[in-house]
């Protein structure tokens, strides 16, 4: 029998060794974190926090930040239009701390990504990657072995991320997850949590969510 490899059955997001793999972040999936981590008091955190996303891209993942922290730092390597500073996160030496990192990396710069959050976060750091992200031995012993999570939370509905646009439309075979580690007290061998984000799309969308701002493209 011959496999069916449709992009209905298989996850389809690969991307060149130089791709800005460009994959906006729909607007609930980060509202998804927030609202679960406080309707379960697994977290709590206060407005009063500051918070960087340093691969800003359209900036679909900032406005939801925003409705969270009070200051929300924004920048990306590319310039996408929507008026961020375009940094190399990854170059030159490591920015000022801030109390929380949340971003959705580049896939491929994902472990260097993090590696840099967890030096420069007071609190936290939540990345949202795809689940097979956390398979592999490589990353398992350069990562999650000395710098294990504090939480891993699985989408249970899928989350659809297409290349270069953001759409409320549309279906995907690749699966995401939250991970999220504690950088204000001192890290414990400990094995992380793990739990599902229960279905909340349409609760958490809000009007205006799949605009495309002012200048973008």
């Amino acid at each position: 029998m011959t496999q069916n490899r449709s992009s209905a059955v298989m996850q389809q997001r690969r991307e060149p060794h130089d791709s800005l793999d460009d994959f906006p972040t729909p607007p609930w999936s980060t509202r998804a974190l927030f609202d679960h981590l406080q309707n379960t008091l697994l977290w709590l955190h206060t407005d009063e926090d500051s918070c960087r996303e340093p691969a800003a891209n359209r900036g679909h993942m900032v406005g939801p930040l925003k409705e969270y922290f009070r200051d929300v730092e924004a920048s990306d390597v590319h310039d996408y239009g929507a008026g961020f500073p375009v940094q190399d996160y990854l170059w030159g030496p490591d920015p000022d701390p801030v109390d929380w990192t949340v971003t959705n990396p580049p896939f491929r710069l994902a472990d260097q990504f993090i590696a840099r959050a967890l030096r420069t976060s007071r609190q936290a750091v939540a990345v949202i990657v795809r689940s097979a992200f956390l398979e592999g031995i490589g990353r398992y012993e350069s990562l999650f072995k000395p710098y294990p999570p504090r939480l891993i939370l699985q989408f249970s509905e899928r989350v659809v991320m297409h290349r270069g646009r953001l759409s409320p439309t549309g279906s995907t075979a690749t699966a995401y997850c939250w991970i999220i580690w504690e950088t204000h007290q001192p890290r414990m061998r400990r094995e992380p949590e793990f739990g599902w984000i229960p279905p909340c799309r349409r609760r958490l969308e809000r009007p205006g969510d799949y605009d495309v701002p002012e200048g973008c493209r």
